[in-house]
């Protein structure tokens, strides 16, 4: 075997099923680096009376998902498949909308709301690929982010209410 030659995987996962995993992480992964980006934003470009708590959640809540982003491209990497890296790919592989404008406190909320709401239907819509595979890793990370991101849309929804 040449240093050129790909050592085969064999987790017990066909390719098939790798691929179609590495799939939907790649679009998880998009989804999720994207939120992170638009949060970063609004914690630079916050204003108003909420200007503290803001500032300080939109930073706890970039902060995780820089980390998440590493975890699901090292699963799809442990799955045997490139990771998706660049803005181009991950305009394309996306369900979030970027937008460029200025929006105020509450509307920043709003669209992470969105935002978080979407990474977690991505993430479902990720589950039946990975148990159909019996691929216990992917569905711990899925339901791992699940759970973080409807706690983080529930915390941003709770700070609409009056």
């Amino acid at each position: 075997m040449t240093h050129h030659d790909k050592m085969p995987i064999d987790i017990g996962i066909s390719e098939e099923h790798r691929a179609a995993i590495a799939e939907g992480l790649s679009r998880l992964l998009a989804d999720t680096y994207t939120l992170y980006l638009k949060t970063h934003n609004y914690h630079w470009n916050v204003t108003g009376p909420m200007f503290n708590t803001l500032h300080l959640m939109f930073e706890t809540q970039y902060n995780e998902l820089a980390l998440a982003v590493d975890l699901i491209a090292e699963r799809i990497r442990a799955l045997g498949h490139p990771a998706p890296g660049s803005y181009k790919t991950y305009a394309r592989l996306t369900s979030i909308p970027e937008e460029d404008d200025q929006p105020n406190a509450e509307e920043m909320i709003r669209r992470l709301v969105a935002g978080q709401e979407t990474v977690v239907r991505t993430a479902r819509s990720v589950f039946p690929a990975a148990e159909q595979a019996s691929d216990q890793p992917t569905m711990d990370l899925l339901t791992a982010r699940m759970q973080i991101h409807e706690k983080n849309a529930w915390m941003l929804r709770s700070l609409l209410e009056s």
